[in-house]
């Protein structure tokens, strides 16, 4: 077990828990583990160098083999990477060539009689009759021999490992700050807070945890320790059952409940009893799961239990034996009256709702009464309502300017996108301009004091992850909205997948279109070869694993925007397979290699959606004619079978448009803030910094920073989001 909460803290945190072991010779087994590193772009930083070296060298090996299996799996280089085209990207066949290739083998083999004769009384070919077609025709190790070796560049990737401090220590701390996360976990996160939490049950806890889905595995934690859940409200309770029955404690996917033991069923009960005897208006709360309760109720029977009438009363209220209101509905009534000051008043005690609800309380306000009204409840539940929930209200507001024709883009919580006209009327302009003054003072309040805040300017357009959601785990993945440089002139993506049940084929697919989001043209497997850049090849089912790859010369790309895809093309969905992932590479054009090389890799995630499309990223060439990453992590519901790059280009292009022109609350907002509150702001160029504590905030923790910094990078910026 402290193996896996190990690997845990280090791709979390970048931090290798003060490795173990008795006095020694340890350098020469120091600097090996650090070259191993820098094969796959990650490297020792000096003060774990110098643990590492006073240590007996049995022990450095140790811990280089756990911490080299950790980062090789961070970057993807954990299986073996090969292609269909065994020289890829260099004579890969024109689309047309190589399909006249393959039939003309397939016509003249003896063996496909039979297949030949039916496709002639058919009429029709099949690409996966082709006995060449869809599967690797030479080894792993005969792929690696028709590549040079990768020529090392001052631009490759390095991630340097800091020295951490205890095991114990480590896993408390990682467990404390997801626990404590004042944003929701994306699934991955949620599964490490599930196994933390086993283990730090007993020990320290955040000091909130205000994020309800984290409560709930917090609580089967707690539960099974022989400790009293925390509770509030009955759907924590409903939460709490559904992690019972290893269901969804987002409650986004229907759970099937198991009958638990007597125990922990009234365990369950007397927890409910307890939320609805102390605030019996919460039974209001109910409706909105309504099935989900008579489902559980079935399994916990609380008619067996008449100490706990209370408990019942939830069941009651879920089979309409018993009435109760919801404060929603109290609160739709008094709008649908037009009293939009009294529902604003009522608001004032859910100051989540009523930030939720400010533009349609303002847009519907019809005087200047109601509308002063509306403000005067804001201010006065300002301070009750959640960060990320003012956070968003103000992210909201930059995109509601009324301009005719804008679209407006929604994400749900398993990442599916859609885009719709924006039909409301406008916000006027003073109500725009005295919102924002409210929402930048409460934001500005939270802040922690900053001191000196240092900053590298390229992580200013980050995007602030006020879920995390909007940004899955991995190697170098950024939120949502998010903008980042690319560097680099040759771009190479990557999609690795293993299936676990049934044949499955996944086809990466790059879109291009022009500055206008219009003629778009593609390289996929129906286009091996097009708009400078070559595909790996089609790969159609991977029992062992599979990989396809992407190449595209900058330089010689006449688009403006590039959206790599992954296309469900048979079989398993991404929730579904063993395994499945994407990435990109960045190489300077002299750079050779392997076609997976780890240390070229900037961004690698886990591909897991609900849709059949999967639209990570888009590259967007600016005016200057630099290109720029956009972080998507978007899906689309897609088809069941058969999805293509030319089948799905016009919603592709309509929900890349939508998010490249929204505009999303940044790094360079905050810091403008704490500008605002006399912080002084120093751009960061990579060299020397300050020699005493400082704020930082950037891609990477720099090597000889203050030991009392406080530094926000990728792995934790959902700490910058002020509760």
């Amino acid at each position: 077990m402290n193996g896996i909460l190990e690997r845990l803290v280090i791709s979390h945190t970048l931090r290798v828990p003060a490795p173990e072991g008795g006095p020694g010779a340890g350098a020469v087994a120091a600097r090996q583990f650090d070259a191993a590193l820098m094969s796959a772009g990650f490297k020792l930083s000096r003060d774990l160098m110098e643990r590492l070296s006073g240590m007996d060298e049995g022990a450095v090996l140790d811990t280089a083999v756990r911490v080299l299996a950790t980062v090789r799996t961070m970057a993807g280089d954990h299986v073996r990477h090969n292609v269909y085209f065994r020289r890829f990207p260099r004579k890969v066949p024109g689309t047309v060539e190589f399909w006249a290739r393959c039939m003309q083998k397939w016509l003249l083999d003896p063996v496909s009689g039979d297949d030949v004769r039916r496709a002639a009384a058919q009429g029709a070919l099949n690409l996966l009759d082709f006995p060449d077609y869809g599967r690797y025709l030479h080894t792993y190790e005969e792929m690696l021999a028709a590549h040079d070796d990768l020529i090392a560049s001052a631009k490759d990737r390095v991630t340097v490992l800091h020295l951490g401090g205890p095991l114990d220590r480590e896993i408390e701390d990682l467990y404390v700050a997801l626990a404590g996360s004042v944003t929701p976990l994306d699934a991955a996160d949620l599964e490490a807070l599930r196994l933390l939490a086993e283990h730090c049950a007993g020990g320290r806890q955040p000091d909130a945890i205000p994020v309800r889905e984290n409560r709930a595995v917090v609580n089967l934690a707690r539960l099974n320790a022989g400790l009293p859940p925390l509770l509030d409200t009955v759907t924590d309770v409903l939460r709490l059952a559904c992690a019972l029955s290893d269901g969804d404690v987002t409650l986004a996917e229907p759970t099937r409940f198991r009958s638990p033991r007597r125990p922990l069923r009234r365990a369950l009960l007397a927890g409910l009893d307890e939320v609805v005897r102390d605030s019996p208006a919460k039974l209001g709360d109910v409706g909105p799961y309504r099935e989900e309760w008579k489902r559980l109720g079935e399994r916990l029977h609380p008619h067996e239990h008449p100490a706990y009438p209370h408990a019942a009363d939830v069941f009651a209220v879920a089979r309409g034996e018993k009435a109760a209101r919801s404060f929603a509905g109290r609160v739709e009534v008094l709008v649908g009256e037009g009293d939009v000051a009294g529902a604003a008043r009522l608001l004032s005690s859910a100051p989540g709702m009523l930030f939720r609800s400010a533009d349609r309380l303002l847009r519907t306000a019809a005087s200047d009464r109601d509308r002063d009204a509306v403000f005067e409840a804001l201010e006065a539940a300002a301070g009750g309502a959640s960060g990320r929930v003012v956070l968003s209200l103000r992210e909201h507001l930059l995109n509601r300017l009324g301009k005719p024709g804008r679209a407006r883009v929604f994400a749900n919580r398993l990442g599916r996108g859609a885009v719709v006209p924006d039909a409301r009327p406008p916000l006027g302009g003073d109500v725009r301009k005295r919102l924002a003054e409210l929402l930048d003072g409460e934001i500005a309040r939270r802040l922690p004091e900053a001191g000196h805040l240092l900053v590298d300017p390229d992580v200013l357009d980050v995007a602030l992850p006020m879920s995390g959601k909007a940004a899955p785990s991995g190697l170098g993945v950024l939120p949502r909205g998010s903008m980042s440089p690319v560097e680099g002139e040759l771009l190479r993506f990557f999609i690795y997948w293993k299936q676990a049940r049934h044949t499955t084929d996944f086809d990466l697919s790059a879109l291009m279109l022009d500055g206008d989001f219009l003629n778009p043209t593609w390289l996929s497997y129906t286009s091996l070869t097009q708009v400078g850049g070559a595909h790996s090849g089609d790969i159609t089912s991977a029992p062992d694993g599979a990989s396809e790859f992407i190449d595209l010369r900058l330089g010689e790309i006449r688009a403006r925007v590039i959206i790599p895809q992954v296309n469900v093309y048979s079989g398993e969905g991404f929730e579904q397979v063993a395994e499945s992932f994407f990435g990109f590479m960045l190489r300077g054009a002299e750079q050779e290699g392997r076609p997976f090389e780890p240390r070229t890799v900037r961004m690698k995630s886990d591909l897991r959606g609900a849709g059949r499309v999967a639209l990570p990223l888009a590259f967007l060439r600016g005016d200057d004619g630099r290109w720029r990453a956009k972080w998507l992590h978007l899906f689309l519901r897609g088809r069941l079978a058969f999805n293509q790059v030319e089948g799905n280009r016009v919603t592709t292009a309509a929900l890349v448009r939508a998010v490249a022109e929204r505009r999303y609350l940044t790094v360079r907002y905050l810091t403008r803030l704490w500008a605002s509150k006399g912080a002084t702001i120093e751009p960061w160029d990579g060299g020397r910094v300050p020699g005493g504590p400082v704020t930082f905030v950037g891609f990477e923790r720099p090597e000889s920073l203050h030991e009392e910094s406080r530094v926000f990078t990728p792995e934790n910026l959902r700490d910058i989001v002020p509760a």
